[in-house]
Formats: structure tokens, C-alpha cells, sequence
């Protein structure tokens, strides 16, 4: 059987130091912590599918290195079809070297490693099952080219997913109209649209640049204010509040248990209106706040209240 949900999109690993403060050019400081986490769009939203009990599967790139082997076993755990995996020989994972300090300012630096050689031709490899996907599900980490060429595949076969992170100031608009749904938070709306969200009246004026260009239809996720989504057909965006507020505890992979969990909504419940999926996905993003990390912090099906899933 296919798999219902498949990723087209990126693994990384994130080399994460906790200092005092971030250091000055030139400078060394003694850190207090240091953690190795596995992350990455792809990878992440993945995972967040399946922990919801979605049966999925990533198209990606490791590199040969011990990071990767670690990785499949991270997959394997949680059911994901890794056969579509290339580990790329000489070459090394994709990683980000992440420096956090006590006042939560960060600096990063990510190396697309592996990341960096998906291919076109890897996608065709996979084309029976990008094709069978209920939900297709891509982001901006991986090469935009090959992003394109999924969608190509998969069109007409079942509803597609872009996520627009890492934010990006020009999109090919030919890109935003293959996919059916194309989600982006505050901060990249604002990159990609100039509008600076700073109030829900521009949330509309946001929405509208992005249909403009040539998205189908938009959700734009609004942090602990929940989401809000508008389409082509309906032009005037709809306010999805988020049920309850909550005191995070870490908002790392918030999003990307957004997205998981709406392919979810998406893949097993085609049925469900699109505010109704919405509220859901956000049920589940603010479940993920309220412990730290990204895979450790996205709920299973067990936890969730058994109503989000009828």
C-alpha cells in the first residue's frame, strides 16, 4: 500500500551550544551546554505525521556519515518509509551550528550538506509513490527546482503542500500556482509579501499579495493567535483561533508540527472543511509548545483527545 502522506524535503542536523551571550568577532567564550538534535523541514513534519499514526514517507538526501545511520533508525521508529532515502557518498549530512543565548538570542549557520544534491531524477525514482500521495508535502530547503518537479508529478493526483521556510524573498510564481496550498508563517509572509504583521487587519493584505502572485490558497499561521487561510474562490481570509492559550515551554518545531498534522487532517479526513482541518493542526501545534525539542515535543494520536480525530 502507498504511503498516504510523502515529503519531498530536507534532513538536518542541528549542533546546538548554549552561552552566556553570543560571542564577539574574534572571540572564544565558554558555553554552558551542548546538544546534537535532528532536525530539518522535511524531516520534522514528517515525523509529526507520523507520530499522529499517518503512514508516510521522505524523499531525501543523507550524508555518509554517522549522523545519517542514526537518522534511518530515527525514521524507522516512527514507521517512515525510508526507501527513498539516498545517502550521498563524500559527503556530509546538512547541518546547523546554533548558538543560543541566555537572553534567547541566537546565531546560526546552516550547511545544506547532502541536502543540497536531491535531484529531479531521485524524485522520478520515487514517481509511483509521489504520485499515490493523498497529500504531497514540500518546503524551501531543498533545491526549489526539484520542489517544481514534484509538483509536476503529483498534480492532479491527490492535494499538495508547500511550506515557504525558510523564508524567501522571490518565489518562481509558477511554483506557487502548481501547488494547492501554500503555508507560511509571520515572518516569511512578511519577506515574501512586505507586509509587516503587525495586526490582523494585515493578515487580508498579506493574503492578497500571496494570491496575487499566484498562490491557489493560502494558511498563514499566526503563532498562539492561531491561524488564518482565504483562497482564490474566496478571496476575504478566515480567523482560525487557536482553542486555548498556553505558556510554551519551546516553540522550536511548532510549525512544523502545524504542518504535519495538517497533511494529517488533509490525508485522512478529505472531507473536513478547511477551517475545521486548520483548528485541528493548530490543536496539535499547541500540544508540541508545551515540551522542548522538535521530535520529542510532537504529540502521538494517544495523547490528543479522541474528538480531533472523528
Amino acid at each position: 500500500m502507498s504511503p498516504k502522506i510523502v515529503v519531498v524535503g530536507s534532513c538536518m542536523i542541528d549542533f546546538t551550544c548554549f552561552s552566556p551571550r553570543l560571542p564577539k568577532s574574534g572571540e572564544t567564550i565558554i558555553g554552558k551546554n551542548f546538544e546534537i538534535n535532528y532536525g530539518g523541514k522535511g524531516a520534522n513534519q514528517c515525523i509529526a505525521a507520523a507520530k499522529l499514526g499517518a503512514s508516510t514517507a521522505i524523499v531525501a538526501c543523507l550524508g555518509s556519515d554517522t549522523y545519517a545511520q542514526e537518522y534511518l533508525k530515527i525514521f524507522e521508529k516512527e514507521n517512515v518509509d525510508t526507501s527513498h532515502i539516498q545517502i550521498q557518498e563524500n559527503q556530509h549530512s546538512g547541518i546547523a551550528h546554533i548558538t543560543v543565548a541566555d537572553n534567547g538570542e541566537n546565531s546560526i549557520v546552516v550547511v545544506l550538506g547532502s541536502n543540497a544534491l536531491l535531484s529531479a531524477k531521485q524524485v522520478d525514482n520515487a514517481s509511483e509513490i509521489v504520485k499515490d500521495a493523498a497529500v504531497l508535502l514540500c518546503q524551501f530547503e531543498t533545491s526549489l527546482e526539484v520542489t517544481r518537479h514534484a509538483l509536476k508529478l503529483h498534480k492532479g493526483h491527490g492535494v499538495s503542500i508547500v511550506n515557504g521556510a525558510p523564508a524567501m524573498e522571490h518565489v518562481d510564481e509558477e511554483l506557487l500556482s502548481l501547488c494547492d496550498i501554500f503555508c507560511v508563517n509571520e515572518t516569511e509572509a512578511e519577506v515574501m509579501t512586505g507586509v509587516q504583521l503587525l495586526g490582523l487587519s494585515n493578515v487580508q493584505k498579506a493574503i492578497d499579495k500571496l494570491l496575487d502572485i499566484g498562490c491557489n490558497t493560502v494558511v498563514l499561521t499566526l503563532g498562539e493567535l492561531g491561524a488564518a487561510f482565504a483562497s482564490k474562490e474566496n478571496r476575504t481570509a478566515t480567523i482560525i483561533a487557536t482553542s486555548k492559550r498556553v505558556q510554551p515551554v519551546d516553540t522550536t518545531g511548532a510549525g512544523d508540527a502545524f504542518l504535519g498534522a495538517f497533511a494529517y487532517f488533509k490525508a485522512y479526513h478529505p472531507a473536513l472543511p478547511m477551517n475545521e482541518c486548520i483548528r485541528r493542526a493548530c490543536t496539535v501545534a499547541t500540544e508540541s509548545v508545551l515540551k522542548l525539542g522538535a521530535h520529542a515535543s510532537f504529540p502521538t494520536r494517544g495523547i490528543l483527545s479522541p474528538e480531533l480525530f472523528l
